[in-house]
């Protein structure tokens, strides 16, 4: 079932050019899915006594235009699937016109607080995102890239840096849009991000060290944030407009 907010573009969510940055637009699809979790019963809290967290495994974004410094903006969620331990989410960012701003496509992991490791999902977790008549939405028209981006061979070694307090989440690891943010330090200043894809492949903490890579090709960079063994907690590429 979508759920949606309306809002207007701050200051303070702007870049140096006056407009809603790429973290900007996660960050409303993040509060969106965290808004309607909390509306249908099943928000923090409430996953808190169940011993239960959700993750996110992959994103896809495509952004057709940045909407600038006090646009009114719609954002929209609903999910279209459950898979196992698998959520299946769609975002929308529209203006009040109707125009579509950005769009984006999410794979969840449901996983069990106690011991870290994915939980099945059961019709108690689920009930509240379907429809009335307990169906599902349908998923969004898209162009659909696959959840796991390809690794890639050669990458320039970038300095190494330390997980500090501001980049954690309520779950006490950097949350997925700092990842976006961490990869983004190293692209070329006039590169315009029309679509970003990021894997996430462990959980980073406060006091970890990530150890960047980068490889660039023409039209796109691909920035591997690992740990001191050289494994990825996540992988983020972007292509420019």
């Amino acid at each position: 079932m979508p759920y949606s907010f309306e809002g207007r573009v701050r200051y303070s969510e702007t870049g140096e050019n006056g407009f809603l940055t790429l973290p900007g637009i996660l960050n409303y699809f993040q509060d969106c899915s965290t808004f309607q979790s909390e509306e249908v019963g099943l928000g923090i809290e409430e996953l808190k006594r169940r011993k239960r967290f959700w993750v996110l495994s992959a994103w896809q974004v495509i952004v057709n235009r940045y909407p600038g410094l006090g646009e009114k903006i719609k954002t929209s969620t609903w999910a279209y699937g459950f898979r196992g331990f698998m959520g299946l989410r769609n975002f929308t960012m529209d203006t009040e016109n109707g125009e579509r701003l950005a769009y984006a496509n999410t794979f969840w992991t449901y996983i069990n607080a106690e011991n870290g490791l994915p939980v099945k999902l059961t019709p108690e977790d689920t009930k509240g995102y379907e429809n009335p008549d307990e169906t599902m939405e349908k998923k969004l028209d898209m162009d659909y890239a696959p959840r796991k981006i390809i690794l890639p061979g050669e990458c320039r070694k970038e300095e190494p840096f330390t997980v500090q307090k501001h980049h954690l989440d309520t779950n006490h690891h950097v949350n997925n849009c700092q990842y976006v943010r961490m990869a983004m330090d190293y692209l070329p200043a006039d590169f315009q991000i029309y679509q970003m894809r990021a894997e996430y492949k462990q959980q980073a903490r406060l006091h970890n060290t990530i150890c960047p890579m980068k490889e660039t090709e023409e039209n796109k960079t691909t920035i591997l944030l690992n740990d001191t063994e050289n494994e990825p907690y996540a992988v983020v590429e972007f292509i420019r407009k």
